[in-house]
């Protein structure tokens, strides 16, 4: 058994991204990290991150989308530690694609992986959760969350399904002293956007009548990629700052850029909202 006044984080999707900054960070602040991931031929690079810095985690394997491997790696953990004060649900993925492009198959694999497997996981180490006090369901959200854009139908779904059944199960565990938030971050420079991007099979088709929306979609979110400054280390830092504070905000968003979005949908009328997000994507360039 760990020392007990070691608060165990177990943290989904750590081969890349989020999830990899967050333990290596986390790591480093002192806490005993479970990493996983579903593949653990990826796992070297987080290895040698954490052994740069002296600092060690525990890595296994997760599929967040099989309940045999999600039930297997909880059941480890029962086994060596008893409990988990922390469960940070951020593996996910994106399926770029206009409605009509993506199949049924690739629509409810998004789901599977940003909605269905966060419930997987955490109806796993709920009852993990029950053994110690002031525990924790930290979820990665996004700003697709609150603003869905064309081309991300999909993900948008996903992520607002997760905000949906995050502020649910915040009122069904608050009963067991269990806080459930959720993160919304903006675009940072993740493998998401590059090796990691996935797109519908008629994406770009010739066949397809939205071609023309993909194309410009694809070279607008490229353009906005290239001047994005933001530290990723604002996610991890962030989080670290969730599971300190006593009474943390449910919703919380870690970027300027993605707060100023978020207010602007939350107190302009729908049609400013919407002009303004047609400008910045060029939107209007479609129009025949």
């Amino acid at each position: 058994m760990t020392n007990s006044n070691k608060k165990t984080v177990l943290i989904t999707g750590c081969s890349s991204g989020f999830g990899f900054v967050t333990a290596v960070h986390l790591a480093r602040a002192g806490y005993d990290v479970i990493a996983t991931m579903r593949n653990l031929d990826k796992q070297n690079p987080l290895i040698n991150e954490l052994h740069l810095h002296n600092v060690d985690a525990k890595i296994k394997q997760l599929d967040v989308t099989d309940k045999t491997s999600v039930q297997k790696c909880i059941d480890e953990i029962a086994e060596e530690r008893g409990y988990i004060d922390i469960l940070i649900n951020n593996a996910g993925g994106v399926m770029a694609g206009s409605f009509e492009d993506l199949t049924d198959e690739e629509i409810r694999g998004q789901l599977e992986v940003n909605f269905f497997g966060v419930q997987n996981v955490t109806r796993a180490c709920i009852p993990l959760m029950r053994q110690r006090p002031g525990t924790k369901i930290i979820n990665i959200s996004s700003v697709s969350g609150f603003s869905a854009t064309p081309c991300l139908g999909a993900y948008s779904t996903s992520k607002w399904a997760l905000e949906a059944f995050s502020e649910s199960l915040r009122y069904e565990l608050k009963q067991f002293d269990i806080d459930v938030l959720l993160v919304q971050p903006g675009s940072y420079i993740t493998k998401i956007f590059t090796e990691n991007a996935r797109t519908a099979q008629k994406f770009k088709s010739p066949d397809s009548p939205y071609t023309k929306t993909s194309i410009l979609l694809e070279n607008r979110i490229n353009d906005i990629l290239k001047d994005n400054k933001k530290d990723i280390s604002e996610i991890p830092e962030l989080i670290e700052k969730l599971i300190v504070q006593k009474r943390p905000k449910f919703r919380n968003i870690p970027d300027l850029e993605s707060k100023i979005q978020y207010t602007l949908r939350k107190f302009f009328p729908y049609s400013w909202y919407e002009a303004i997000v047609s400008q910045v994507l060029n939107l209007r360039s479609l129009k025949k």
